[in-house]
């Protein structure tokens, strides 16, 4: 929280995105995030001091806690859905980045591992 005269005390948390991501798409991304939410004005929520993984999924929704997306798919889903994210990328690097992390996901989905013919394939 920002206090007049106390400027060099003021901090923000940043947490990094995945290494394997693409910094720019990334970047472009935080960046308007971050300038609509100054834009807009949105409200900062108070901070948490407790660990979160502790709550029980009813303490989480008290406090209006949502769960981030749980694999790619729904992540995918999630970002077709950001009119931020559209036009920070803009139409044509929007649409690419969805038609690819589609393909991203049906490679991994079908994929067979070592693990599934560890188990199963003796069953058969």
């Amino acid at each position: 929280m920002y206090k007049p005269g106390k400027e060099k005390a003021t901090r923000i948390e940043f947490r990094s995105p995945d290494p394997a991501c693409n910094p720019y798409l990334a970047f472009s991304v935080m960046l308007a995030a971050g300038l609509k939410g100054i834009e807009k004005g949105y409200p900062l929520p108070d901070p948490i001091e407790e660990d979160l993984y502790h709550f029980s999924p009813e303490k989480r929704k008290e406090m209006n806690i949502h769960e981030l997306p749980g694999n790619l798919y729904e992540s995918i889903l999630e970002v077709e859905k950001s009119e931020l994210v559209r036009e920070a990328l803009g139409d044509h690097i929007f649409y690419k980045f969805i038609e690819n992390k589609k393909i991203e996901w049906d490679r991994y989905r079908t994929h067979v591992s070592q693990y599934e013919l560890d188990t199963y394939l003796p069953k058969l």
